[in-house]
Formats: C-alpha cells, sequence, structure tokens
C-alpha cells in the first residue's frame, strides 16, 4: 500500500469527525442485523464499528448489554462488573446505555469515579484483584473501546472472570444473542434512566487508579528508575491512562513529562496514519511522529494506544522501535531478570510474531509456547503462571510479577512501558541499543505485513484451508517444511496460513474488519528474500483459494 501524502503530518480540519453528527447517528440510527456490517461482531478484540455505517449505534449496545447480563446469570456470576470507557467519542454514550441496561438488572457495577477514563489493564487487574482467594462472587468486566481505531468507532468488549478477552465460545454466545434481542425490537432489553441508574444502591463509583498504581513495584522494579534519574516522555495520544501518568511520577518519584496532555474526541493533534487516517496507532511512525520528533530530549519515551493494551516505545538510539524488535529485546531482558519466576516458565508469542524470538529463546534456554492470532490464548499461561510473558506483534503483551504471580490477562501498555524504563536503569542501555546488540548476535532477520484483496467468500475459504490445499512445495526457491493450520503450542485453529522453510515464513489470515487478507512474511536471508516471500505467498494462497473452486 502506498503511503498517503499527509502521513505523519498534523491532521488537516478536513478529516475531523463530526462529533454532534456521531453522537446524532449513535441514538438516531437503527441497525438491521440482517445486514452484513450492521449486525453485532465480536472480532478478536470485542465489538466494533461506527455510529455512521449503523455498526455500533445504541441498539446495539443496549443489546449486548442485556446478553451479557443473561450470559452471567447464566453462569452463576455473580460479582461486580468492573467498567472502563476511553476517550473515544461514542464511548460515554455507550457506557451510560450500558449503566441503564446493567441496572435496571440489578447488577453491581464498579465504575472509576467522576466518570473518569479507565484503560484495559487496569479493568483486568482489578477484576484480578478482587477475585484472588475468591471461589464464588466473582467479578468480571466490560471495557468500552475500539482500541486504535478511528476517532468515529466505537467498541465494547467482555472480559470475563479470568480478567482477560473472552473466548470465542463466550464471544459467539454474546453476539447471536444480541441479534436475536435487536431483531425482537429490543423487547427483552431491561431499562431504566440514567439518573436512576446512577442512584441505584448497585452502581458503585470507585477509585480505580490507586489501586493500579500502587501494585505497580510488584511487577516493574520502580525504584530502579527512580533511584536512576532517567528524563522519561509520555505522549499518552489523547487516551485513558492519561490521568494515571502524573500521579504514577509523583507515587514514585518519577521524572517523567507529559508532552500531551489534550483529550480531543476528534484527535485534532495526531499526525496521520500511513494511510492518511487519523488512527492512534502506538506502533507506527506516522501516528507517532510527533514524539519520535522529540526523541533526543529524553532518555526514554512511550506512546499507547486509546484504551492502553498497546504501547510504542521511542529511544534514542533507534526513534520508534519496530514492535517486533521490542518484543524480542523485552523477553530478552525479562527473564534474566526475575529469578523467582520457574524455571519451566516459557515464552508466549503469536505465530506471526518474528523469528528473533524463536532465536531469543534458544539463547535463553526457554521454553517458546506459539499460539494463534489473539491474546485470549495467553490467558490460561498468565494465570497459571506457565507463560512468563505474552506478547503480540501488534505490540501488546503482559507478563508475571516478580513472584511469578500473575499481574493481568489482558495487555498492558503502562508495564510494557515502564520495563523499557527499566531496562535503561539497569544496564545504562536503551532496548534499542539491545536490539541491536541482539541482532549481531544471532542474526537480522526482515519482517513485514503487506494486504491483498479478498472478498467474504474468500475469507471464509482463508479461515478454514488445510495443508493439503496448499500444492507448493518450495517458497522462494527454497523448500517448504511446514503446512500449518493449527498452532504448535495449544494445537488451536490459526484462522489461516502458515508456511515455514529453514531460511523464512509466510502467514495468511484474514482480516475481521476489512475486505482484505493479511499476509505476514519474514526472511532470515535478506529484504530482497524476504519481497520473494511476499510475492511467491499471494501466489500460494491465491492457488489454493482457486482450487476450492472460488
Amino acid at each position: 500500500m502506498s503511503i498517503h501524502p499527509l502521513a505523519g503530518k498534523l491532521a488537516p480540519k478536513e478529516v475531523l469527525v463530526n462529533v454532534p453528527r456521531l453522537i446524532s447517528a449513535y441514538y438516531l440510527y437503527k441497525p438491521d442485523p440482517d445486514v452484513p456490517g450492521q449486525a453485532v461482531s465480536f472480532g478478536t478484540s470485542g465489538h466494533r464499528g461506527s455510529s455512521n455505517l449503523y455498526s455500533f449505534n445504541e441498539d446495539h449496545v443496549l443489546a449486548i448489554s442485556q446478553a451479557i447480563y443473561e450470559l452471567r446469570k447464566s453462569q452463576g456470576i455473580s460479582g461486580p462488573l468492573f467498567i472502563g470507557m476511553d476517550t473515544h467519542a461514542l464511548s460515554e454514550p455507550a457506557l451510560y446505555s450500558a449503566i441503564e441496561v446493567f441496572a435496571a438488572n440489578g447488577m453491581e457495577i464498579n465504575i472509576h469515579q467522576d466518570h473518569n477514563y479507565t484503560p484495559t489493564p487496569v479493568i483486568s487487574h482489578a477484576i484480578l484483584t478482587y477475585n484472588k482467594n475468591r471461589e464464588t462472587g466473582l467479578a468480571d468486566g466490560v471495557v468500552i473501546s475500539p482500541s486504535h481505531n478511528p476517532p468515529g468507532d466505537g467498541g465494547f468488549k467482555y472480559n470475563p472472570p479470568n480478567g482477560g478477552p473472552a473466548d470465542t465460545s463466550t464471544t459467539k454466545w454474546i453476539q447471536e444473542r444480541a441479534n436475536a434481542i435487536i431483531r425482537n425490537g429490543l423487547r427483552e432489553v431491561k431499562r431504566i434512566g440514567l439518573a436512576k441508574a446512577l442512584k441505584a444502591d448497585t452502581t458503585h463509583m470507585i477509585d480505580l487508579v490507586t489501586p493500579y498504581l500502587a501494585d505497580l513495584a510488584q511487577v516493574v522494579d520502580m525504584k530502579a528508575i527512580s533511584s536512576s534519574g532517567i528524563k522519561i516522555g509520555v505522549d499518552p495520544l489523547g487516551g485513558s491512562g492519561i490521568n494515571y501518568w502524573m500521579p504514577m511520577a509523583e507515587m514514585y518519584g518519577l521524572n517523567i513529562e507529559v508532552v500531551n496532555d489534550r483529550v480531543d474526541p476528534t484527535f485534532s493533534f495526531m499526525t496521520l496514519d500511513r494511510d492518511g487516517k487519523i488512527r492512534m496507532d502506538c506502533s507506527s511512525p506516522y501516528a507517532m511522529a510527533s514524539l519520535v520528533q522529540l526523541k533526543d530530549k529524553f532518555d526514554i519515551a512511550f506512546g499507547n494506544d486509546v484504551d492502553y493494551d498497546r504501547h510504542g516505545i521511542v529511544t534514542p538510539s533507534v526513534g520508534l522501535m519496530d514492535p517486533n524488535h521490542y518484543l524480542a529485546t523485552a523477553i530478552w531482558y525479562i527473564f534474566q531478570h526475575r529469578p523467582n519466576w520457574q524455571e519451566q516458565t516459557a515464552i508466549g508469542k503469536t505465530l506471526v510474531s518474528s523469528y528473533m524470538i524463536d532465536r531469543v529463546a534458544k539463547l535463553i534456554n526457554r521454553r517458546l509456547c506459539e499460539v494463534p492470532v489473539g491474546f485470549k490464548w495467553f490467558v490460561p499461561g498468565l494465570l497459571d503462571g506457565s507463560i512468563g510473558f505474552g506478547g503480540e506483534e501488534s505490540a501488546g503483551a503482559s507478563f508475571l510479577r516478580f513472584d511469578g504471580s500473575t499481574w493481568t490477562t489482558d495487555k498492558d501498555g503502562f508495564i510494557l512501558d515502564l520495563l523499557a524504563a527499566e531496562m535503561l536503569a539497569i544496564s545504562g542501555k536503551d532496548p534499542g541499543e539491545h536490539y541491536q546488540a541482539l541482532e549481531q548476535q544471532l542474526g537480522q532477520c526482515w519482517y513485514a505485513r503487506v494486504d491483498a484483496p479478498a472478498g467474504a467468500a474468500e475469507k471464509s475459504i482463508l479461515a478454514n484451508l488445510s495443508a493439503d490445499m496448499v500444492k507448493a512445495e518450495s517458497l522462494a526457491g527454497d523448500k517448504i517444511t511446514a503446512k500449518l493450520t493449527h498452532a504448535p503450542c495449544n494445537q488451536a485453529a490459526i484462522g489461516g496460513l502458515k508456511v515455514v522453510t529453514d531460511y523464512g515464513w509466510f502467514a495468511a489470515r484474514p482480516s475481521g474488519t476489512e475486505n482484505v487478507y493479511k499476509i505476514y512474511a519474514e526472511s532470515l536471508k535478506s529484504a530482497a528474500h524476504l519481497k520473494e516471500i511476499q510475492a511467491e505467498a499471494r501466489q500460494i494462497v491465491d492457488a489454493a483459494l482457486m482450487g476450492t473452486g472460488k
């Protein structure tokens, strides 16, 4: 995909979302669940859409909320529901719609006081903290956020009592029940007015900031960061963690400067992403251009997406780190600086992440657990301590506490930011310098992702490919050694295909939100070899699709 001429530049007025129109559409537009694109659809990160496109409207939220109540009742989940929202324009209306339904159904709900924003990892942490040593009356949670999506989007995620993203069977149930409720004209939705809902005895406004911040010392070496005096730059990207940094700095004595403290539902302070859209993607050098320009002003700097489940690390040595590079570096560092972790504790990676992580695993003699895309696959391991660090190529990760117990089971951008600062404070070198040293020791990898067009039929076929549908025997001149449709670690279906040689690999999987399929590829030889892999990958996938008669 070509780079938009305004990529990396401040958003012009013409691309800013019309917030009044967006909010009006949320309440006025009535979706038809039998029209493609208008139904409730839970992907890897909940239901997402835009009110202007009839894909995230009040009807969706009311139906999803009622479905969640019914799910909880059927599963005997009777503890409080923790609710968080981010700073997208549609998040606050959706929060109030949800509160009206939850309160009407008599659910105990916990919301951050003063209607403030709450990041995804804080909700996961709150659920797990509440449920510790409990067997009944367990808590769960909801995060109202479309993550790093553009300003016109809204999102709704459900986290069960394990604190992590809901599994496929749970999201499928919620999705199907919510669509049935919409088809039936919302007749099953129980609802009371907002004023009454907020005054209900079951609605609680609590402090969610302090407990999370006070617990950070159990997962990151905050004393080392503080005593080092390193200068830290933070760009919250207008997200839900914006009010956490200064209390954190005060609590631990950190030298932090927040370079942008604006909250603006149009996100007009953002520089445009590669495609010319406003997208709060902290792994994009275009979206992060403003902070990257300040890299020499700080010893380390970071930004996060709007719900704070992703991280972007900026160093003086390399600027914005590639997400795969930082994951490899973080894994290399953390397993050498957590002596109380069990020797058998493994590294978790998605099968579309860089092979550099495999090399690091061998270097530090740790077992590698390779799973499909989706952080939900790391939840069991993070809960029982069998996975010490779980990370996705899209810049999302979490890891265990110092004592080897669970921190969060959802991605936590805060602790990945702070780990970069700990690394610098302890070693005197920033993560970019450490990755350069790893490349010198282990060799270079060339990695990229591209998209290819695919309609609904092709995407469905790709998600259900079998290895025998791939007829090729070689890839970019090398013998194919594996054709994978299930992940090596847990044998779960990957919803696509991965083809491996001794010198590279590619993986193809359909997008959950666009009419494309994604091709991830990596070469262990050269940039030119990577291009060969990418070209042949498309040919192999197209041949497999043609072989089905589509």
